[in-house]
């Protein structure tokens, strides 16, 4: 896996490459086939996300949307990525980093996208596969929050596969699609990751997690 640190400057450049696959923020030139891709995929989106802003996709959504993924960034608050084949630079959906807490709790909440015609085909696995490590190793993160719908079970197939634990059920925890939602609530702890990853043996995880 190849990646630089992100800058304190919200243009520095953030790239993680890995398998054929690149991570990095979106530009003004992505919006074209950000836009499409979105697009078509709308009927697909809907469910699981939020309500979409009229304008959501015209170029001058995307601008804002653009100043206030910079704006987040540099206030250590959020990274917001898109996911591409590395050799053919096609976007195939998004991922961000958002709720970034710092002092005691280390914390960072994931979400993610993808565009219909790539759905079902490992791609959303292989980006969480990479943003992990930059999550605990980069970021230096303790703990990685994500939720989902309970119907979503391609989410949750994803979130169990990339070695995240069910934590708990929060009622209407968040308006998607218009509605207040129940989601089922995942975490993965550095430590988790660690055991998966081969950096720890299980038999150490567990003494971690006694004195933890």
């Amino acid at each position: 896996m190849a990646l630089l640190r992100p800058g304190s400057s919200p243009d520095a450049e953030l790239l993680i490459e890995a398998g054929g696959y690149l991570l990095r923020p979106p530009f003004m030139s992505d919006f074209k086939d950000w836009a499409e891709l979105r697009d078509e995929s709308r009927a697909f989106l809907k469910p699981w996300e939020p309500l979409w802003p009229s304008d959501d996709l015209t170029k001058s959504g995307f601008r804002r949307r653009l100043r206030r993924y910079a704006k987040d960034r540099k206030e250590g608050r959020s990274l917001t990525f898109l996911l591409f084949r590395s050799r053919t630079n096609e976007v195939l959906g998004g991922l961000t980093l958002s709720n970034i807490r710092r002092g005691v709790s280390q914390t960072a909440t994931l979400g993610y996208w993808m565009g219909e015609r790539h759905a079902g085909k490992r791609h959303m696995s292989a980006a969480v596969a990479m943003i992990l490590p930059f999550c605990f190793d980069v970021l230096n993160l303790h703990r990685l929050e994500a939720a989902c719908i309970p119907v979503n079970t391609a989410s949750i197939r994803l979130l169990e596969n990339a070695g995240f634990r069910r934590e708990g059920y929060a009622r209407n925890y968040l308006l998607i699609n218009g509605t207040w939602q129940d989601h089922l609530l995942y975490a993965c702890l550095a430590e988790d990751h660690a055991v998966l990853s081969g950096k720890i043996s299980p038999s150490v995880e567990g003494i971690l997690k006694e004195f933890l």
